[in-house]
């Protein structure tokens, strides 16, 4: 039985991965005691102890807690932003690849995705590895993700606000272009510039919806829509991420919802548009793939087992 600790599991990361995890028999959940839980020597005891440390922390603290960590046969998971492009952590979106997915199976460091960057990652990745997009296209994303994302103090903005104040009708942020997601999507997409990010937080608890429109130029000669498709139809097979061939259940009326797959830990790739203008989309919840649902996937993996294994799919 493997002992799991979560460093952090205050914050919504922590809870949702606890209770993804306090029914498993496989595993011995580790806490401190709560006087305990910001002892530096309390947590490297607990740290080291582990065989599994989730990190659900601000950068700072987790970088700390990274080196706290003297146990060589220790994975920790890090949700935290600080290890996404550290050559020395494995990113951990196993679907984009069988090398990825051995890489995650096989690490001692893994970095967690971005909940945006999950969606832009799983939409541009394939396609630049498959030769299909051109990396030194000029892309967008638009990013549409319920107030959770925010942590525990947007959510008691959201849920205690006056509704007709206008402060909570959708609001777009990271409008300076530095979102600390942009290095990820970057780098492990092999794009030669950074994307156009628009992220927008609404009114509805969980769930987020990435689009990043194409036009045909951005492609490699000879590549159309339907080798996108092609691509996510051969890569993309479930259990948790799935390619949707043509999202009747999803695209309700012409409607897609941000929160649709809500309470979810998978995703859905769907393909709309045109030959000229196609719009790539990924649907997902914020909690599940874009956090707590991916970090006990890796943790599966790491373990030997199903990835999908305690999730809610």
């Amino acid at each position: 039985m493997k002992k799991v600790f979560i460093d952090g599991k205050e914050g919504t990361t922590g809870l949702q991965i606890v209770e993804r995890l306090e029914n498993r028999n496989d595993i011995e959940l580790l806490f401190l005691p709560e006087e305990e839980r910001k002892d530096i020597n309390a947590r490297r005891r607990m740290i080291n102890k582990a065989d599994i440390v989730f990190l659900c922390l601000p950068d700072a603290a987790a970088k700390e807690a990274v080196s706290l960590c003297e146990n060589l046969e220790t994975v920790i998971i890090d949700a935290s932003t600080a290890h996404r492009t550290d050559e020395n952590f494995t990113y951990g979106f196993p679907e984009l690849s069988e090398n990825t997915f051995a890489a995650v199976k096989n690490a001692k460091r893994i970095a967690n995705p971005g909940c945006h960057a999950s969606g832009f990652i799983s939409l541009i990745a394939p396609l630049t590895a498959a030769g299909i997009l051109k990396k030194d296209t000029r892309l967008s994303c638009h990013s549409l993700t319920g107030y959770s994302g925010g942590g525990k103090k947007m959510i008691a903005q959201y849920e205690s606000a006056d509704k007709a104040n206008a402060l909570f009708a959708p609001r777009q942020y990271g409008v300076t272009q530095l979102h600390k997601h942009l290095p990820e999507m970057q780098k492990v997409c092999g794009l030669t510039k950074s994307p156009a990010f628009s992220p927008i937080v609404d009114d509805f608890y969980s769930g987020m919806l990435v689009t990043v429109p194409v036009f045909a130029e951005d492609l490699m000669p000879g590549k159309t829509i339907s080798d996108i498709k092609d691509c996510y139809r051969s890569l993309y097979t479930g259990p948790i991420v799935s390619f949707n061939e043509n999202g009747d259940e999803i695209i309700n009326g012409g409607f897609i919802s941000a929160n649709a797959l809500s309470g979810k830990d998978s995703m859905q790739i769907l393909v709309s548009g045109n030959e000229d203008r196609i719009l790539l989309i990924s649907l997902f919840d914020n909690l599940g793939k874009g956090a707590s649902g991916a970090a006990v996937e890796n943790m599966n993996i790491t373990m030997g087992l199903a990835p999908e294994t305690g999730l809610n799919l």
